[in-house]
């Protein structure tokens, strides 16, 4: 990691409780010419991977519902947010990690999957990388009920929603998850569903 606008970048943990919390300091080489001595905090919990799956026939999307602490210590009154399966990539490609993670939380096994962008979802302060997908699905490739594993405490509900609806649940604000709201954009934008 190295550039010509930063320099002298020095990293203590602060926390790797849950994942890894650094302070950084370095100095920003600025617009001026100057150099600018920085601190900052960053967040790492790797990178992870999303997909929407969608059924172009039904004109329906699945998703899913869970417990997130972090939007109930924020003002979600319960907690619960609705989102789109995603998961950390731990070891695996974004890829072999999204097929997983989409039999484990909703239940259907899908094979073929396309790979429409990614991005950093919050570069103040978190290193992670999103990789998005989306994929089509049908009934016949539901192979469990899905809902998560139990060894890592998931508890998800699986929504299968219109697309209609949930498209009105991001105006209304009942879809409040940013890489929930980018997938159904696309999905609108790119016309995968009538």
């Amino acid at each position: 990691m190295s550039n010509n606008h930063v320099r002298n970048l020095q990293t203590t943990v602060l926390s790797d409780n849950w994942y890894t919390l650094r302070k950084a300091t370095y100095e920003l080489l600025g617009r001026d010419g100057e150099w600018q001595a920085q601190q900052r905090e960053a967040y790492d919990r790797g990178n992870g991977a999303v997909i929407l799956l969608y059924n172009r026939a039904e004109g329906t999307v699945i998703l899913t519902k869970q417990f997130r602490l972090p939007t109930y210590l924020n003002g979600n009154e319960d907690g619960y947010l609705i989102e789109a399966c995603a998961g950390l990539l731990d070891e695996h490609n974004p890829k072999d990690c999204i097929r997983k993670e989409t039999e484990e939380e909703t239940g259907y096994k899908i094979t073929q999957l396309q790979k429409v962008f990614e991005a950093y979802m919050s570069p103040g302060s978190v290193t992670e990388i999103l990789y998005f997908f989306v994929a089509e699905y049908s009934k016949d490739m539901k192979v469990s009920d899905g809902g998560g594993l139990a060894d890592e405490t998931e508890s998800i509900e699986v929504l299968e929603l219109e697309f209609s609806k949930a498209l009105e649940m991001v105006k209304t604000g009942e879809i409040k998850d940013a890489k929930t709201i980018m997938l159904l954009q696309y999905a609108q934008i790119n016309g995968l569903l009538s």
